[in-house]
């Protein structure tokens, strides 16, 4: 709050300005006895800063005015503010500052561009205006140029620019990201940071979360490998002697704060001339971001030693102990700079400077400049639709589409925009007759049900109504998902809060539970099951009698609100996606018995199953063809018949009623028949092959079922005529498929695909996409706001510990909700969510951002390592990959050849090559070599693969060459595997070397550094856990042993600070149930499980760790580091060397076991 007080003779004007931009003047005139005379004025602008108000001036300006007139008196006090208002604005959200060498500027980045101010702040300029982008600003020696990195070609590369404005330059090529860290002492080199490619003889894992660290030049050229191993926000000290850095070790999200394990970030120095590398941080916690004193002797850096994130001093000798120079709470200091004895730092979203021995200074920064951003964007849609229901007629399909409820005809490119809001819609359904669309909405922070109607009588569907009417039709305290109409239109199922299942008369407006949430869990949102029968009497529903998740089974439920209902399935197998089909006379779902499993982790193909809830349902579903043609044609005659009697009856009663009205009764929904007894013995396997199955349906005869199916690469929809046992592709999707629906005549099926509503004709198997046209207007701003609040509501509502890690959730909303005004990108916006997540210090968390641009850089690539310290003309090869595009039967290409020319341009000394290999993927490519060993050059057209390709075979290169380790240290007697992922194929993989090329082999190394996680713990515990107990001796001969698919000889584990998630949980079990020895360095406590939740902006996604894991002692696995039982660290120094230390104690400790 500001407030400034003018008194002026016997006027007396105070000014009060908030933070909430209302202006309140309040004008006491005692000269005239008016008392407590109050203008308020709505917001205008921005709050006003004291230091730019000229007290003296405005009280001349006031007292002139007042002789002539009081009322324009007031209305020039009001100008007066206005016009301060208008010219002065707080900025919010100013990240990435950087103080100038002599102190004097800031460049800083605040909505994507790069701004330039005074260390004493003031008025900022900016300096980019490009649509991209823009951060990171560095600044050279001599404070002429500043780098910095920006995506305006896709990926981040690094430009220059000069420090007083003008055209950046580009330095770098590569399609990798590049973000620059400090230019060289003498101003001729950028240092950055990178992931392009490690040095081949380093022994890391390939991951493009360790990066590199390399060097371009200032007037541009080729790069520089300066360090293989990861060295993030390196800095030189003054003599260039040393350069700073913090490490990087593994997966956890930038943006976490006070967490205390291995991977947590240390300060480090190298020294470039004797190639060391020393540890300079010994906290088990966050430090980064060093920076050098002016003398070199000290280092200052980034440290959560006390809490939050300070600045912190260290003297590089280590004869003291770490110092805080900062005192922060609640927020961390973040983008630390010093010059001229002066730090510069962000802080709350704003910009802090501090002189050496003094205190912190809040800068005053104004920012005058116009809005970048398209804040409302109209957008039309032919595709994108997440959910779909048809309506009762078949006319019409509802869908969603980036949060908004659609309708579209079936037949006619007819569109309607059902709700128009930055929240979300889901759940979407029709009525029982067609009229309205009931679905789930999060507005005013509650998840609730609502319905729109078409107001127009004379307006007979939703695609062409003009006037809707929409009504809140469930809002209780609790929330409220997933809604259904009965079959009557009388009453709405609804699921309160995400699992318990519960009905509301629409009259009445009384509500009863069905079936109670402790019987489901909700993992993600929408993902319960259940279905109103026919005569709305029953439900049938997915559940879990006792706990046994993620496997479910399935309840028939009454509808009455008794809680009483049947398990209908107790298969010890996953029965789920339960539906009433055959006009409620039998019930189909998912079964996975009888289908192939996972070798590995969880996943098993499924069978659909039908089952009858009477003896009379299932003879009939049991005739023959022909009996079953018999049944309906005498059911067709009976039919005929009632018909004619009823018509000769009015006729006989028509002049009994002339004089008569009468109010036709309501009959109701036909009760359905329900025989639980032996009803497990009225069961049948529908499908034929065990498949990935999406959806299904039975139609009304039972004779046919339709059902979308993946065999190989996506659905397809396939047909069985149950009568002639028959099975047959019927159309060919090849891409995702569900919500599998047809109309009444069975003339049409209808499903969503790959965001496209889908209509097949049946008779014809005429597969067609139905048109639509989904117009809409993004409101980005009010979208982004919405997604905050979403967010922070999913955390307070799924965050597996319901304390939340005992932080003030509700503070931190408050304290980041600021920044939204001042956010006009997803680059900013998911950096933003993530330092929220953060402050709750827990994996799998965070937001990420997707970024899509059109036309980006894509840089191919040969399978070669580089030596990317070579000098000379054109790339000299280190290591050729195997099966890389130059392995061919000439057999030339090797290491020490240099190549020359691509596409004929030459590779001159200082040229940045990447460039020439920039979208030529898969295309042929004349590469021309030179062999300096015998003199000989030659050309070969080859086909450069993707990054991603060449990944692959890196990482296989990096798996064979430990593997060589292993042979060689163990003169043959130890095998060695590596677990890539904790999921089937990893485990196929492990399975195949273990039993297969390693069978023989004493011992075994099962290594898991590195592993991102999955669910695989349990599997590989068994497999590594067998117990030898006979041999198959036929005759005398050893032929076999069992366990046959079991390794039951001594075993390590390698572990590092990079296992994630399940690579924390296998461990945990290996060591647990004493399988063998770890070996290593410890393991970041990660072991939950995550839900990665895609926003309404596609683009963003945000993680829950939800399920948390105890222990046998009822402690969480999260935030429990496991150490391991020899702890072996791989310095930086070998690492580059590629001395695996951490193998090599392995190996020694397998030897002493199988001596």
């Amino acid at each position: 709050m500001y407030q400034n007080t003018l008194k002026i003779s016997s006027l007396k004007i105070k000014l009060i300005i908030n933070t909430k931009h209302s202006f309140e003047i309040i004008v006491k005139i005692n000269r005239f006895l008016i008392h407590n005379f109050v203008l308020c004025i709505k917001p205008i602008c921005c709050f006003i800063n004291q230091s730019h108000i000229n007290s003296k001036l405005l009280n001349n300006e006031i007292n002139c005015i007042m002789r002539k007139n009081l009322l324009l008196l007031i209305l020039a006090t009001i100008a007066t503010v206005n016009l301060f208002a208008q010219s002065n604005s707080t900025p919010l959200w100013m990240r990435y500052p950087a103080l100038s060498p002599d102190g004097k500027f800031i460049a800083f980045s605040y909505k994507g561009d790069i701004y330039k101010v005074s260390s004493n702040g003031g008025d900022a300029r900016i300096l980019t205006t490009n649509p991209a982008y823009d951060f990171m600003p560095t600044w050279s020696p001599d404070g002429q140029t500043i780098a910095f990195a920006s995506n305006r070609n896709g990926g981040f590369d690094i430009f220059t620019i000069p420090a007083e404005g003008g055209e950046p330059i580009r330095l770098t090529f590569h399609s990798a990201n590049e973000y620059p860290s400090a230019f060289t002492p003498d101003g001729k080199e950028i240092t950055f940071k990178a992931s392009i490619q490690d040095d081949a003889k380093n022994i890391l894992f390939p991951s493009d979360v360790l990066s590199e660290l390399y060097s371009v030049p200032v007037a541009g050229g080729r790069i520089k490998q300066v360090l293989t191993t990861p060295a993030e926000s390196a800095v030189f000290s003054p003599d260039g002697k040393y350069i700073a850095y913090h490490d990087s070790k593994g997966y956890e999200d930038v943006w976490r704060k006070h967490h205390q394990s291995s991977v947590a970030r240390d300060i480090w120095i190298y020294d470039t001339q004797s190639k060391a590398h020393k540890k300079i941080s010994s906290f088990e916690g966050e430090d980064r971001n060093p920076v050098f004193s002016a003398d070199g002797k000290t280092i200052y850096y980034l440290s959560e030693i006390n809490g939050s994130y300070n600045i912190t001093e260290q003297d590089i000798a280590l004869a003291n102990q770490p110092k805080s120079i900062t005192n922060f709470t609640k927020h961390p200091v973040r983008f630390l700079s010093f010059a001229n004895n002066t730090f510069c730092f962000h802080f709350n979203g704003e910009i802090y400077t501090q002189r050496l021995n003094e205190t912190p200074k809040k800068l005053d920064i104004n920012i005058a400049a116009d809005k970048t951003e398209q804040e409302i964007k109209f957008e039309s849609l032919s595709r994108g639709a997440t959910e779909m229901a048809v309506s009762p007629d078949g006319k019409e399909i509802a869908f969603i589409i980036r949060g908004d409820v659609f309708v579209t005809s079936t037949d006619h490119n007819n569109t309607k925009r059902i709700t128009n809001t930055p929240e979300q819609e889901r759940s979407v359904s029709f009525s029982p007759d067609g009229k309205k669309l009931l679905y789930a909405s999060e507005r005013d922070g509650s998840w609730n049900i609502y319905q729109t109607s078409v107001i127009s009588a004379n307006e007979p569907n939703f695609a062409l109504s003009t006037l809707l009417k929409e009504e809140t039709v469930v809002a209780i305290p609790e929330e409220t998902f997933q809604p259904e109409y009965s079959p009557d239109g009388k009453e709405v199922a609804f699921l309160k809060e995400r699992t318990t299942l519960c009905v509301m008369n629409l009259e009445s407006k009384q509500i009863r539970t069905i079936l109670d949430g402790k019987y489901n869990y909700s993992y993600s949102d929408g993902d319960q099951w259940y279905q109103w029968s026919p005569d709305g009497k029953w439900f049938v529903a997915s559940f879990m009698e006792t706990p046994s998740w993620p496997d479910t089974d399935v309840a028939l439920v009454k509808a009455d609100g008794s809680g009483q209902f049947f398990n209908l399935t107790k298969s010890g197998y996953d029965d789920g996606s339960p539906k009433w089909m055959m006009d409620g006379k039998a019930i189909l779902w998912f079964n996975d018995k009888m289908g192939m499993r996972s070798h590995g982790s969880w996943g098993s193909l499924f069978d659909a199953y039908a089952m009858f809830l009477t003896q009379e349902a299932f003879d009939e579903f049991k005739l023959s063809k022909l009996e079953f043609e018999l049944l309906k044609e005498k059911r067709k005659k009976d039919k005929e018949k009632a018909k004619e009697e009823a018509k000769d009856k009015e006729k006989s009663d028509k002049g009994d009623k002339k004089d008569k009205k009468e109010t036709p009764k309501d009959k109701g929904l036909e009760p359905l028949k329900i025989d639980i007894n032996n009803i497990d013995d009225r069961k049948v396997k529908l499908t034929i092959n065990s498949s990935a199955l999406s959806d299904a349906l039975l139609v009304p005869d039972g004779d046919k079922l339709y059902y979308l199916s993946r065999f190989e690469k996506g659905y397809d929809l396939w047909v069985t005529n149950l009568k002639d046992n028959e099975t047959k592709l019927l159309v060919k999707i090849d891409g995702f498929a569900g919500n599998l629906s047809i109309d009444k005549e069975q003339k049409n099926l209808f499903l969503l695909s790959n965001g496209s509503l889908m209509k097949v004709e049946i008779a014809n198997n005429k597969l067609t996409t139905i048109k639509f046209n989904a117009e809409f207007s993004v409101n980005y701003p009010k979208e982004r706001e919405y997604m905050f609040e979403h967010m922070w509501r999913q955390v307070d509502k799924k965050f597996y510990d319901p304390k939340l890690h005992g932080i003030d959730w509700k503070f931190y909303k408050s304290e980041y909700s600021r920044f939204l005004p001042h956010i006009n990108n997803n680059f900013d916006y998911a950096e933003m969510m993530s330092e929220l997540l953060g402050e709750l210090n827990g994996s799998h968390t965070g937001c990420r951002y997707r970024s899509n641009p059109d036309n980006a850089d894509q840089t191919a690539a040969l399978g070669v390592y580089y030596d990317l310290n070579y000098a000379g003309n054109g790339m000299k090869i280190a290591e050729v990959l195997d099966n890389s595009p130059l392995v061919n039967s000439k057999g030339k290409v090797k290491a020490g050849v240099i190549l020359e020319k691509i596409d004929g341009v030459d590779i001159s000394t200082n040229s940045n090559y990447f460039g020439l290999l920039n979208r030529k993927a898969g295309k042929l490519a004349l590469i021309e070599f030179f062999d300096p060993s015998n003199g000989e050059r030659w050309a070969e057209s080859v086909k450069p693969i993707n990054r991603w390709e060449e990944s692959e075979l890196i990482y296989k290169s990096w798996v064979k060459k430990r593997n060589d380790d292993v042979e060689r240290l163990s003169n043959g007697k130890i095998g060695y595997v590596h677990v890539r992922g904790m999921n089937s194929q990893s485990f196929r993989e492990v399975y195949s070397d273990l039993l297969g090329k390693h069978r023989s082999k004493e011992a075994i190394i099962v290594d898991t550094r590195f592993n991102g996680g999955g669910w695989l713990h349990d599997d590989l515990a068994t497999l590594l856990n067998g117990k030898k107990y006979v041999d198959f001796t036929p005759r005398g001969q050893h032929i076999g042993t069992e366990p046959i698919s079991k390794w039951y000889k001594p075993s390590a584990v390698l572990v590092g600070e990079g296992n994630y998630s399940d690579a924390h949980g296998f461990p945990y079990v290996y060591k647990t149930l004493n399988i063998g020895k770890l070996v290593g360095m410890p393991i970041p406590g990660t072991m939950t499980a995550v839900w990665w939740e895609t926003q309404v902006d596609p683009s963003l996604v945000f993680g829950i760790p939800q399920m948390g894991v105890r222990d046998l002692n009822g402690n969480y696995l999260e935030n429990q580091q496991l150490s391991p039982d020899i702890q072996v660290k791989i310095i930086p120094e070998d690492a580059s060397a590629g001395i695996d230390s951490q193998i090599k104690a392995a190996v020694e400790e397998l030897l002493k076991q199988i001596k």
